[in-house]
């Protein structure tokens, strides 16, 4: 094996350090903040989770990852290279500043980026017109049927009429699509299914979280607080750990997924067939990460974002985790750091607006809108530096 193709391997394999180092925050967070789990027990059982995820899951995110998002043509040994480079650092300085950004962002920013700088932009593959056609109409009748739903249940009630048709549009726009996917009305796969999911799967965490938060609270509403928590703290932890195994199947699959495409490109791979050592190598080194979790990601998704309750955080895990398996299923790599934030947002907002730390929700959501933009420019003008000072490599 040539030594660059080596070197990728082992950016590979950074990257899902720096992915479970990162996301470690999405799985321990809630656990930690409850004391279903203690800090170290925590990290250890979401390291294990993390890297049977893979083998419990299908592989079909690492097939995204690699044949989904840019032409084959333009998948080389050095753009794959500066792909995984881009988001190792921009993961690793999210990571110091606290910041849980998402990692799936990030390298499919870094392959957007380097692949136009291979191939320009026709490198990038992307539906046909008729596919969006699909997805406005969708979004339209899903807005204004939720839009209606919700602004019939506020006028009964006497609430906010105005407030619940917008809500309402919001929620009715992003749950038809992953209804309709589910159903096999609509079939969205690589690029443009990663970017809905920007937006799709944190409102999914919300409202998901909400409405069982709202179950839970009304079937255990003359429960005492200490007959709760000692029902909830064992149901937390074992979501957690469900939720940790979704993670590790879905953003395990990065390093799979690109490892795969640089054997590929180099020829020792004919087709994109996954080998049995790409899971396992990616697998135990997410885990490993996952045991060096950021402890600043950890406090500011724990403590900042709302104050949780035991069965709170059995909510938001189990919410959290069952979206993450679903998506997996159908090969979107979304952001477990969006799902598991729009969880939390979900289960502090059944207590009032007020209990929710916005200005801290404002900071991600801002952060999870500029990862592939920041990673695309950051990679190919990466790309292209290193294609004219070295264009042997190119």
């Amino acid at each position: 094996m040539e030594p660059f193709i080596l070197f990728g391997i082992i950016l590979a394999l950074a990257l899902n350090f720096v992915n479970g180092l990162n996301d470690a925050s999405h799985s321990i967070a809630t656990v930690v903040a409850t004391k279903a789990l203690s800090p170290m027990k925590a990290i250890l059982l979401t390291a294990v989770c993390n890297m049977f995820g893979p083998f419990v899951f299908t592989t079909a995110v690492a097939v995204t990852i690699g044949t989904g998002i840019i032409r084959p043509g333009a998948l080389t040994p050095l753009s794959i290279t500066v792909a995984m480079g881009t988001a190792i650092v921009l993961v690793f300085v999210a990571t110091r500043s606290g910041m849980p950004i998402s990692s799936s962002h990030a390298m499919v920013g870094g392959l957007l980026g380097a692949g136009i700088g291979v191939a320009g932009l026709s490198a990038v593959l992307l539906p046909g017109g008729e596919v969006f056609a699909e997805i406005v109409i969708s979004g339209i009748l899903g807005a204004g049927a939720g839009a209606i739903l919700l602004g019939a249940i506020a006028a009964s009630l006497g609430g906010d009429v105005k407030q619940a048709f917008l809500l309402g549009a919001i929620f009715g726009a992003a749950i038809i699509i992953p209804c309709l996917m589910i159903a096999g009305v609509l079939k969205l796969s690589g690029l443009v299914a990663i970017v809905l999911f920007i937006f799709i799967s944190p409102i999914l965490g919300m409202v998901a979280a909400f409405l069982f938060d709202v179950l839970i609270s009304h079937l255990f509403r003359h429960s005492r607080q200490n007959r709760m928590r000692r029902i909830f703290q064992p149901l937390h932890a074992f979501a957690s750990l469900f939720q940790a195994t979704g993670h590790g199947a879905n953003d395990g699959q990065h390093a799979v997924g690109l490892i795969t495409a640089l054997l590929v490109s180099a020829g020792i791979l004919s087709s994109f067939i996954v080998p049995t050592w790409v899971i396992l190598a990616s697998a135990i080194t997410i885990g490993f990460g996952t045991c060096f979790g950021g402890w600043q990601v950890v406090d500011r998704m724990a403590k900042k974002i709302t104050k949780i309750r035991p069965y709170q955080g059995f909510c938001a895990a189990t919410t959290a985790s069952s979206i993450l398996a679903g998506v997996t299923e159908y090969g979107v790599p979304v952001s477990s750091t969006h799902v598991i934030s729009g969880a939390i947002v979900g289960v502090g907002a059944t207590r009032g607006k007020n209990a929710v730390q916005w200005d801290v929700v404002r900071e991600m959501v801002t952060a999870w809108v500029i990862t592939i933009p920041v990673a695309l420019v950051i990679a190919w003008g990466g790309y292209y530096c290193i294609a004219a000072l070295l264009p042997s490599f190119a």
